[in-house]
């Protein structure tokens, strides 16, 4: 694992705001969020952890699936990730396991470097929602891995406005280290985990996080 010093690890960040804002999305993002070590004010930063709140494609150009499945082999363009982004950044289309474009894996592959240690969470929930519906989940199946750390901050919103709504307040507060969070096991405790769970639930993302290199990404419906 490569760390990255922590005004390089914000700029990244910022970089990435910039794009989302900027250029043409395979789906509609709704919110960019920050969190992990980034949001606790560590320094040097072992891994950048993202957040997107996605839309599902609505009004697309289902027509038009049939040419990438000829020209890619890639069934979805046009109903679940946008043709013109596919017009304009084919070497970024990915699809799943089905043959499917797949939402997470374009976003990552458009806004991610393979090297980068950075991991993208992609949501149709928006963060604070998913935090509550994935530790539900990860409780009751015992699989700690699965639990969304739930110290974010909010960096980027889509409000209908040209651009959208940057927290300019957000990324000083990142800078200076300011944010004040209690520890991940604290955290869970905040959110009604029994204080013995949330030990071994801390234990268990950290570990799994010490094992990650490069980029990553994980997609999620709720």
């Amino acid at each position: 694992m490569t760390d990255w010093d922590r005004e390089r690890a914000i700029d990244r960040v910022e970089e990435l705001v910039d794009t989302v804002v900027a250029e043409t999305m395979p789906v509609p993002v709704r919110e960019v969020w920050v969190y992990g070590d980034v949001a606790l004010g560590l320094d040097p930063v072992e891994r950048i952890d993202v957040y997107l709140t996605k839309d599902l494609l609505f009004h697309g150009d289902a027509d038009r699936e049939d040419e990438f499945v000829e020209s890619h082999g890639i069934e979805g363009v046009g109903k679940t990730v946008r043709a013109e982004w596919a017009d304009e950044h084919p070497e970024y289309l990915r699809a799943n396991r089905n043959g499917h474009a797949a939402p997470e894996q374009c976003l990552a592959a458009h806004l991610v470097d393979d090297e980068e240690p950075i991991h993208l969470e992609v949501c149709n929930a928006s963060f604070e929602d998913n935090v509550t519906q994935r530790l539900q989940g990860a409780m009751a199946r015992e699989n700690y891995t699965e639990i969304l750390d739930p110290r974010g901050a909010c960096l980027w919103i889509d409000d209908d406005t040209e651009g959208g709504q940057r927290s300019a307040e957000a990324f000083e507060k990142l800078r200076a280290g300011e944010y004040v969070f209690p520890t991940l096991s604290g955290a869970l405790e905040m959110l009604g985990v029994d204080d013995d769970e949330a030990e071994t639930a801390a234990d268990a993302i950290q570990q799994f996080r010490e094992q990650q290199d490069g980029a990553s990404v994980r997609g999620d419906v709720v």
